[in-house]
């Protein structure tokens, strides 16, 4: 056994995965998750495809001492923080209950891993960080701003960490904190058992349940956000991510972070995504090559703060982390499909 891990958020759809290539990759994993957006039927699936028991607690990250009391029942050797609040829109109608939730959070795993000698963290980030960037890819050393309470949240957590690494420098503390941040692209797909995957609250955010739902008749139509950008077929650009790529990720930078210098501090961004953009579009018609279904769709007006294109430089991940996305976009229509198939009411079924 490499040794434990706790995953903050691990019910929910990168934070199960994630759970599940941290097994496979010989650690011991203990989930929190309050499942304000999660459901516990997927941790159970992930005993089911490991075949390893997974410690689990519904507990909020905010409760101290309920945080406490998990560290003190394990050995925790490495910490990914996911939980937190994410849906961008909801961020922009309630901001209070964002900060609330994603700051302090992050705050009290802090004070709980100094008081109980725990000194490794993988915080999940996100490209939202760069704000509008003016040009594309998206480096590491690229300006830094949001667009919306959910991602100032994610912006103040770095800054918040930074600070945190730095005091531990200057105080000079015999195990500083060593701080990975993960800045995600966007994540598609599914594990290939079809057993976990993007089980969205209501309607969803993000394209790809959207198109997927839309496949297995939950939703009517797909509306495409504007087809008048400066790109090669007029709809936007994103950087698609597989989450098993992504999941595989976290484990090369708890890996790299349990590898450090114990006496060395450090907070690192790097980039998670392929380096290849690929069109709304593109992402349709090839769901539908792969699948053999039809997906309707329109076109509505832009949405406010979107970009023409955003993709990652994922260099330094390639270098340092020795980490590179694998799978290509067929293999996440494929995946996202057969997931949607077998579960069309998601983890409800």
């Amino acid at each position: 056994m490499k040794g434990t891990v706790l995953v903050t958020g691990g019910a929910g759809y990168i934070g199960s995965h994630a759970c599940v290539e941290l097994i496979e990759a010989g650690y011991s994993v203990v989930i929190v998750d309050n499942l304000n957006n999660s459901k516990h039927e997927s941790v159970n699936r992930v005993t089911e495809i490991t075949g390893k028991p997974i410690d689990f607690y519904p507990y909020d990250a905010r409760e101290k001492q309920d945080l406490t009391e998990v560290f003190q029942h394990h050995s925790i050797d490495a910490v990914i923080h996911f939980a937190g609040l994410k849906a961008v829109g909801e961020s922009a109608k309630i901001p209070a209950y964002y900060y609330d939730n994603n700051l302090n959070s992050t705050l009290i795993l802090l004070e709980v891993m100094k008081e109980q000698n725990v000194n490794k963290l993988v915080f999940s980030s996100s490209a939202t960080v760069y704000g509008e960037p003016s040009t594309v890819p998206i480096s590491e050393d690229f300006p830094l701003s949001a667009t919306n309470a959910y991602g100032r949240t994610k912006l103040f957590i770095e800054e918040i960490l930074r600070d945190m690494a730095n005091a531990d420098k200057l105080n000079q503390v015999d195990s500083p904190l060593k701080i990975a941040l993960l800045r995600y692209f966007n994540p598609v797909g599914a594990h290939k058992s079809g057993r976990i995957g993007e089980d969205p609250n209501g309607i969803p955010n993000n394209l790809m349940p959207y198109i997927s739902q839309v496949a297995v008749g939950k939703l009517d139509k797909l509306s495409i956000f504007g087809n008048d950008y400066p790109t090669r077929d007029g709809t936007g650009v994103r950087d698609y991510i597989h989450v098993v790529d992504l999941a595989k990720g976290h484990v090369k930078a708890v890996d790299y972070l349990l590898h450090m210098d114990e006496s060395k501090s450090e907070c690192h961004a790097y980039n998670l995504g392929t380096g290849h953009g690929v069109s709304v579009l593109e992402m349709v018609n090839t769901f539908m090559q792969v699948t053999g279904q039809t997906i309707e769709y329109r076109f509505a007006e832009r949405r406010p703060g979107d970009v023409a294109e955003c993709y990652a430089n994922p260099t330094k991940a390639n270098n340092i982390l020795k980490w590179h996305a694998e799978k290509n976009l067929e293999d996440m229509m494929r995946d996202t499909w057969r997931w949607q198939k077998n579960n069309p009411k998601g983890y409800e079924d």
